[in-house]
């Protein structure tokens, strides 16, 4: 990994939608940044998962494996969600391998842990704690239970594709980036809920090192979500076209 990082451009959550991954990254190129890290859930999804991998693949950014990268790798296809099948039936044979060789979890220099979800799952989440109620924001003692052990000045998760940070008593800081891809989805589990972020912008962060301690910043961008809520609608996700086009379930 490169050494003496300052400034990182934060991705995460793509999935498969290729429009606002390129209005990201041309974002990120005005930006001066040392590095593009990607914390998983890349490809699934009802929009472009083989042009996805195809762009980000040549680019060699460090990549954490998500939930949906080991769910194409070990499930059956019937066993699949609709957007895991409709990833796995049109990826390569090179890209699945691509996905293959992804970590769990990676290790930058100048203390930067990528993970998705937390250091025991990529199915739970860290920066939220669902309740019959909903989701809201974990407590710094439900966070720092979380990372029991964690060595790092900054972790760097995904997965609820909600925006959001924390800083620790201890100095380490906690970023999600938000989703580049999808802005709102309803969950079953551990009990039915909703992540939403309100608008339909493609979104990531950057995180900065400063002399006594490292800080984030949140990005939000617009593309034609338009036109991706209508691919989607073509494909019989009708979900997935609300989400895109209102950041709301």
């Amino acid at each position: 990994m490169p050494g003496h990082l300052y400034r990182i451009a934060v991705i995460a959550d793509i999935h498969s939608n290729i429009a606002a991954l390129d209005a990201v990254l041309s974002d990120i190129a005005d930006r001066n940044c040392d590095l593009i890290v990607n914390l998983g859930d890349i490809v699934s999804g009802p929009l472009y998962p083989r042009e996805t991998a195809e762009r980000l693949m040549p680019l060699g950014f460090p990549t954490v494996r998500g939930n949906h990268e080991r769910q194409l790798l070990t499930l059956a296809t019937a066993q699949m969600g609709p957007s895991d099948a409709l990833a796995k039936n049109v990826l390569t044979s090179q890209q699945l391998a691509w996905i293959a060789n992804m970590p769990e979890q990676l290790r930058l220099d100048d203390g930067v842990l990528l993970l998705h979800g937390t250091p025991a799952s990529d199915l739970a989440y860290l920066l939220e704690t669902v309740e019959p109620q909903g989701c809201r924001a974990a407590t710094p003692a439900e966070v720092e239970d979380r990372l029991s052990g964690v060595d790092a000045a900054v972790i760097l998760c995904g997965h609820t594709h909600l925006a959001r940070e924390i800083n620790l008593a201890d100095g380490r800081l906690v970023v999600n980036p938000g989703s580049v891809g999808l802005q709102a989805y309803e969950e079953a589990q551990p009990c039915r809920h909703r992540n939403e972020a309100g608008s339909p912008h493609a979104r990531y962060a950057i995180i900065e090192k400063h002399p006594q301690r490292w800080r984030a910043a949140f990005i939000s961008v617009a593309y034609d979500w338009e036109k991706q809520a209508l691919l989607a609608e073509a494909r019989a996700r009708t979900d997935w076209a609300r989400a895109l086009r209102t950041g709301r379930v």
